[in-house]
């Protein structure tokens, strides 16, 4: 009898979780389409749509995603906004938005920042801490393919394969990217997470009680509908 509801809860949860996932996901495509609703001519595009199929989104939702995007079924008025900032212990934050109502949007994002210690910079106050990067996580544990993801990766003309415990992470540049990932699903290796990011040059240590308060902050940027991605610099255990 008491397991119904809680049953019922953790559903409802992961429902709410899934339905959020999406409209981010629908709303890159929105974005990315308006260079092109071809996605052999538009790289963004692939990779926006490669995240909605790992994802499970139907093909019906994604076109319909790419219609909007194109100016094919109706406009667009979405806009595409970055902030940086700063959290607790000067951990630096890059927060990309996708919004409507920018006014809305800035506010929410101050608000979350000032919660939590942190604040807003001005466009280029942290930026210069990340690099954009073609980022592919791959499982490696099974025996030899670590060597084989770094051969493959390299080969194919990544940058760098960083390995740890049985994970690798394969690193390019952007304008590589759909031809390294393309390389390792060749080889047999099909990407845990495959995106362009915007990767910290160096991470700063966090702990106690500023870590705890990061982490609430940065659940809390992730619950607000207009933040697409954030970045950070701080070195956290997953």
């Amino acid at each position: 009898m008491g397991r119904g509801p809680s049953i019922e809860n953790r559903k409802n949860a992961e429902d709410a979780r899934r339905g959020k996932i999406f409209t981010k996901l629908i709303r890159e495509i929105t974005i990315a389409a308006r260079n092109g609703a071809d996605p052999a001519g538009n790289s963004r595009l692939r990779v926006a749509m490669d995240k909605a199929l790992a994802a499970n989104m139907s093909k019906d939702t994604m076109e319909r995603a790419i219609k909007r995007g194109s100016g094919a079924d109706g406009a667009d008025d979405m806009q595409e906004i970055r902030y940086e900032g700063y959290g607790p212990s000067g951990v630096a934050l890059i927060i990309d938005t996708m919004t409507d109502n920018p006014v809305r949007t800035v506010a929410d994002v101050r608000h979350a920042l000032s919660k939590h210690g942190g604040n807003l910079g001005t466009s280029g106050s942290v930026a210069f801490q990340f690099k954009r990067l073609g980022e592919l996580v791959f499982d490696t544990s099974a025996a030899g393919s670590e060597d084989r993801v770094l051969e493959t990766a390299i080969e194919a003309g990544a940058d760098d394969v960083v390995s740890d415990n049985g994970v690798s992470e394969v690193l390019c540049a952007p304008e590589q990217f759909e031809s390294v990932k393309a390389a390792l699903r060749a080889a047999g290796f099909e990407p845990v997470k495959a995106d362009i990011v915007m990767r910290p040059e160096n991470r700063a240590a966090v702990s106690g009680e500023a870590e705890e308060t990061l982490r609430d902050l940065l659940d809390w940027l992730d619950e607000l509908d207009d933040v697409q991605e954030v970045y950070h610099n701080a070195a956290l255990d997953d």
